[in-house]
């Protein structure tokens, strides 16, 4: 069965108008209540991460900061990323939610899990926030499993904006395999192909920059000849995911043109190779997607359908052929990222 981590703690966070703000979590949980899958999934709970936990990858200084600034009524981060009186109890359980999901997973309570969380965290970095995330959930959770005895977990993460706070934290360690598919030039201007990592961490982050306007095609194109390989690769003990919805073709922030069925195939991909590579251990964590009527509302219906094993629905696609001009950029910037990422050793 698919574990699915949500609680109405997580909506009292965030600003009425900010773009992060609780009706994204209603507009996903409500597309699965109607879908009637909801009904299906194991509901897992959220308790608040410790702050020894979230000392594991940020400076104490700053969790302890976030803290009173949250006890005060909240304040600015930067921004985009602004704290308010439930910021503190949210981004606490967020992240203790999804450690407590990969551990569900890792022991087989659940063959797998949705963690329906905000706010996000593949931004947040050792001593700040930044982009809408505070502490970094997936980052946490992996580290997690590696303290209970994991050697090797990979962390994919498909989100429109690379995940600099993820790929911060295990840049120079060989344990964590992170792979990030994106956009670029975007915020937060990191990503790039020649970001590969340093000492142990040496070709364990993989980048793979795309041109604005890149469609379902190409993220599968690159899921096939080198996500899924590299993982291979790499054998990890477990597999997590960041699943922003940004990339989607109607979110108002990323120029990206994927669509919910874009979103399922990832996913059945990260399944097969979590079932051939860690005996189904897969862990899919919230990040962005920002379009509340069809982008993320139908792009996490496609998920769950996907981590459920059941059929393809009939999902929006895109309204019309994007221009060839544009699409030849996409192909061009795809082949230079292709043959990049083939040299790595994982691949090898």
């Amino acid at each position: 069965m698919t574990g699915l981590v949500y609680d109405g703690i997580f909506l009292d966070h965030g600003a009425p108008h900010h773009p992060e703000r609780k009706e994204r979590l209603l507009a996903a949980v409500g597309r699965l209540d109607e879908s009637g899958l909801r009904a299906e999934m194991a509901p897992l709970p959220a308790r608040p991460a410790t702050l020894e936990e979230l000392v594991w990858l940020h400076d104490r200084d700053y969790v302890l900061y976030v803290q009173a600034l949250s006890e005060a009524g909240g304040g600015d981060i930067d921004l985009d990323t602004i704290a308010t009186a439930a910021t503190w109890d949210a981004g606490c359980a967020a992240a203790g939610a999804c450690i407590d999901a990969a551990r569900s997973v890792h022991a087989r309570e659940v063959d797998n899990a949705l963690c329906l969380v905000r706010p996000p965290g593949h931004h947040a970095r050792l001593g700040t926030g930044m982009g809408f995330c505070f502490f970094n959930n997936v980052a946490l959770a992996a580290e997690a499993l590696l303290l209970d005895g994991a050697s090797r977990v990979a962390i994919v993460d498909f989100d429109g904006h690379h995940g600099n706070g993820t790929q911060e934290a295990f840049y120079h360690r060989g344990d964590v395999l992170y792979i990030s598919l994106h956009q670029a030039p975007l915020f937060p201007g990191t990503g790039f192909l020649e970001e590969v990592g340093v000492e142990d961490g040496f070709g364990t982050t993989m980048n793979l920059p795309f041109a604005p306007q890149a469609e379902d095609i190409h993220h599968l194109r690159a899921f096939d000849e080198i996500v899924l390989p590299a993982l291979a690769g790499y054998e990890p003990e477990a597999i997590l995911v960041s699943a922003g919805y940004d990339a989607h073709f109607r979110d108002p922030i990323v120029q990206l043109l994927l669509t919910a069925r874009g979103f399922f195939l990832m996913t059945v991909g990260l399944l097969t190779a979590a079932r051939d590579l860690c005996e189904g251990r897969l862990t899919m964590v919230l990040e962005g997607g920002y379009d509340l009527e069809v982008g993320l509302p139908e792009s996490i219906e496609a998920t769950a359908c996907a981590l459920m094993r059941k059929a393809e629905r009939d999902w929006t696609g895109l309204p019309g052929e994007p221009h060839p001009e544009m699409t030849a950029r996409v192909e061009r910037t795809l082949e230079d990222v292709i043959d990049a990422q083939s040299q790595s050793p994982l691949m090898s």
